[in-house]
């Protein structure tokens, strides 16, 4: 597990039923692409967000793939519509085998 990895989600606690929210998530990781190596001269093994995903209630609402051109702290902001009460999940997947999760609920206004 990488070190100092830190999810971070904003959800709105309340939507109208069937209205589109932003939900907005970064994820504070290092990323390491595999081609630096470390003061002995030894190559650091890659270790990158290789894929994130969020569901609500159950139901995919973005899965995306990501590769090791993609940035330090990947930030996501994209819209869902919350058709009833329940929850957001979010999960990142790391190459070292490691998977981070935030759970947001979001009630009816």
């Amino acid at each position: 597990m990488a070190k100092g990895v830190k999810a971070r989600v904003k959800v709105p606690k309340t939507a109208a039923a069937g209205e589109s929210v932003t939900l907005k998530t970064l994820i504070s990781h290092k990323m390491e692409s595999g081609l630096r190596k470390d003061s002995d001269g030894n190559k650091i093994p890659q270790s990158i967000i290789n894929r994130f995903t969020c569901a609500f209630n159950g139901n995919t609402v973005i899965d995306v793939k990501m590769a090791a051109a993609i940035s330090t702290n990947p930030y996501f902001a994209f819209d869902a519509v919350v058709p009833e009460a329940g929850e957001f999940h979010f999960t990142w997947y790391d190459d070292d085998g490691s998977i981070y999760e935030e759970k947001k609920s979001v009630k009816i206004a």
